[in-house]
């Protein structure tokens, strides 16, 4: 049994719980290594999947993340994590805490639940987000709507990076607002003006996607959530997608490509060229998020929103 305890350095509270966890697992005669959630921040290709070993290495036979901290602590953990299905075991010491657990009970008592098996699993979808620069080779162009994550030679293989709540594409300081196309799996559904756009799994439903106006989604949806940020039209809507879609944005010209920012799950993508367009589709592992005592996706709701 091997642990990872990620933890906000900056947050006191994690801190204290991170060292009385440590004891804990001492005792258990548990391996355990400890991180601090900030240099997650500081791999070379920044938020892009496979830029380096460091994450592999972390996560070197650990069967369990425990993630100390809010929910910006939980996104990176789940990052980092991407797509190998190890779970995570959230504790909340930050402010509104959506996707952890409540830290009342006790750092010790939930890891001990967590393994013990007493802890709910609770599969999440994430996404997979594929981005096209200017003086990129697109190898979707002019293909199915088929993801071939394998197929293709690393000179075309678009730039991908993990989401766990969305991915934004949103105007830039200029302040100008920008021109893009919406398609899904192939298929041509407007053309749009606006401040962006913002693809959203069911978790991230309740983060950037609903402050755009888009639907609560319960977590155990599969499909994506489609929202546009401010559109200047009165007949956008936020759409809700099958679970095998592939959501597609397009810059529409030159000057919306040069004023376009792109974000993942709150952090700014730095590129080394203007994005032309977004391919966005649910992940292949889903996120496993460990829940003790929760009192549910509704109740939660019920208390944060209403």
């Amino acid at each position: 049994m091997r642990i990872l305890i990620i933890r906000n350095n900056s947050n006191s509270q994690a801190v204290d719980a991170s060292l009385l966890l440590a004891t804990y697992l001492a005792t258990q005669g548990i391996d355990f290594e400890m991180i601090d959630v900030k240099s997650l921040d500081k791999q070379p290709d920044g938020l892009m999947m496979d830029g380096c070993d460091c994450a592999d290495a972390a996560l070197k036979d650990v069967d369990m993340v425990v993630a100390l901290g809010g929910d910006g602590t939980i996104l990176r953990t789940a990052r980092m994590v991407a797509f190998s299905g190890i779970p995570i075991l959230g504790i909340n010491y930050g402010h509104l805490g959506f996707l952890a657990n409540a830290s009342e009970g006790g750092i010790v008592a939930l890891v001990a639940a967590a393994l013990s098996g007493d802890a709910v699993s609770e599969k999440r979808s994430n996404l997979l987000v594929e981005v096209v620069c200017v003086g990129d080779v697109d190898p979707y162009e002019g293909a199915s709507s088929e993801r071939q994550d394998d197929a293709w030679e690393d000179e075309v293989c678009p730039r991908r990076y993990f989401a766990l709540n969305e991915v934004a594409l949103t105007r830039g300081a200029n302040g100008r607002i920008i021109d893009f196309s919406l398609g899904i799996s192939g298929e041509h559904v407007a053309d749009m003006r606006g401040d962006g756009f913002v693809v959203a799994s069911a978790t991230g439903s309740t983060g950037y996607a609903l402050s755009a106006g888009g639907p609560l989604v319960a977590p155990g949806f599969t499909g994506l959530v489609a929202v546009p940020v401010a559109p200047h039209t009165l007949r956008a809507r936020a759409l809700v997608t099958e679970s095998s879609d592939v959501v597609e944005l397009t810059l529409a010209t030159d000057r919306s490509c040069e004023d376009a920012t792109l974000f993942i799950d709150g952090n700014l993508v730095e590129l080394d060229a203007p994005v032309k367009r977004i391919y966005v589709s649910r992940g292949q592992t889903p996120t496993k998020l460990l829940r003790c005592n929760s009192d549910g996706f509704y109740a939660h709701v019920s208390q944060v929103f209403f």
